[in-house]
């Protein structure tokens, strides 16, 4: 059954029976697989991965390490729930190594995000540093290539 999930992750645009064409199963096996993986929270949502710059729209992305003191009995998980309820916030992580927590939020400014860093994130409780990376330019995300547009050649009109 994870190779329905696989194929899902690839393109959750898959219906019901091209997983069931795909993997040699009963169409009903499959809806079947899949509401009980939606029921289990296995799957969580579906999203479609936009490329923002080609739709024309402005955004920041920025990834920030975040060193906190764990607490007492919750360790890490408190701090991290308190993060993750802000908007701006996309993804939050517990890493090994060099910091505690990444935390991947967007903004439409590089201003707004600072300022949600500076008046938010370090403000936290536990929280007793922070290190801001903007991302520049995505050339790969979830198994995704980023491409730049196609250069329009230029055309030289003789008269």
């Amino acid at each position: 059954m994870n190779d329905i999930l696989k194929l899902l992750e690839q393109n959750s645009r898959y219906t019901a029976r091209d997983l069931a064409s795909m993997l040699g199963m009963e169409e009903a096996a499959v809806e079947a697989a899949i509401a009980k993986y939606e029921e289990d929270k296995v799957i969580l949502g579906y999203q479609a991965l936009i490329d923002w710059d080609r739709a024309g729209e402005e955004f920041v992305t920025a990834l920030i390490e975040v060193k906190v003191t764990p607490q007492l009995g919750d360790g890490f998980d408190r701090i991290a729930e308190r993060i993750y309820q802000y908007d701006e916030v996309e993804s939050v992580y517990l890493m090994s190594g060099a910091f505690d927590l990444s935390v991947i939020i967007s903004g439409k400014t590089l201003k707004e995000v600072a300022q949600f860093v500076a008046r938010r994130l370090s403000t936290i409780e536990g929280v007793t540093s922070t290190a801001t990376h903007f991302i520049l330019k995505k050339y790969k995300e979830k198994h995704c290539l980023f491409r730049k547009q196609e250069e329009q050649k230029e055309r030289t009109l003789f008269v």
